[in-house]
């Protein structure tokens, strides 16, 4: 089973090179943000707990986002493989990962990181405000703010990865065929390893 991590800042790219990645290796697409919209508007259990925090303004805790994803892998036990966005964002949230996807036999395969200088990100991220509609991507000091967080926040989960020899970064700058062309080259080597 083929599972990837695909990591780095907002306005990498991961969006792109996910849908390219989901067609050449048929993997389900794990996008933890829609997870939980679909649990929602399921109305299941852990949906209406997330909803109950969410309405609160409160962060969905990390057990009912594993669930979630625990439910997902159960329903899709005959997958090739499954792509991770937007989770882990933690060294927690990946330790959880781990230990779920052992419990179903299998295990991240590898994290690729996507890696592009900050000014790159902040133009990027601004560009797509202007045809997305995304507020958090139109003002400069929330994109610089998210790329901070990213920095802060996010960027230990590499090093978790990195210790179990499963990172590899490349450069998220070219086109796009090139940078796909680069991760699917770095999701062979983890395949042979």
């Amino acid at each position: 089973m083929l599972n990837l991590v695909l990591f780095g800042p907002p306005g990498a790219g991961k969006g792109t090179q996910s849908e390219k990645l989901i067609q050449k290796y048929q993997l389900v697409h794990l996008s933890t943000g829609d997870l939980l919209r679909s649990q929602i508007a399921a109305g299941t259990e852990l949906g209406l707990r997330a909803k109950s925090l969410m309405d609160q303004g409160l962060l969905v805790p990390d057990e009912v986002v594993i669930g979630m994803i625990e439910s997902k892998l159960t329903d899709n036990q005959d997958a090739a493989g499954f792509i991770f966005d937007g989770f882990p964002r933690t060294v927690k949230q990946a330790e959880a990962l781990d230990d779920l996807l052992a419990h179903h036999e299998t295990g991240i395969t590898t994290m690729v990181a996507l890696v592009v200088d900050e000014e790159e990100l902040i133009r990027r991220l601004l560009k797509r405000g202007e045809t997305s509609g995304r507020p958090d991507d139109k003002d400069e000091a929330t994109a610089r703010r998210r790329v901070s967080v990213y920095n802060n926040e996010t960027m230990p989960v590499a090093e978790h990865y990195a210790q179990q020899g499963k990172y590899a970064a490349i450069s998220g700058v070219g086109t796009i065929d090139d940078i796909f062309e680069l991760v699917c080259q770095k999701i062979q080597q983890a395949q042979l390893s």
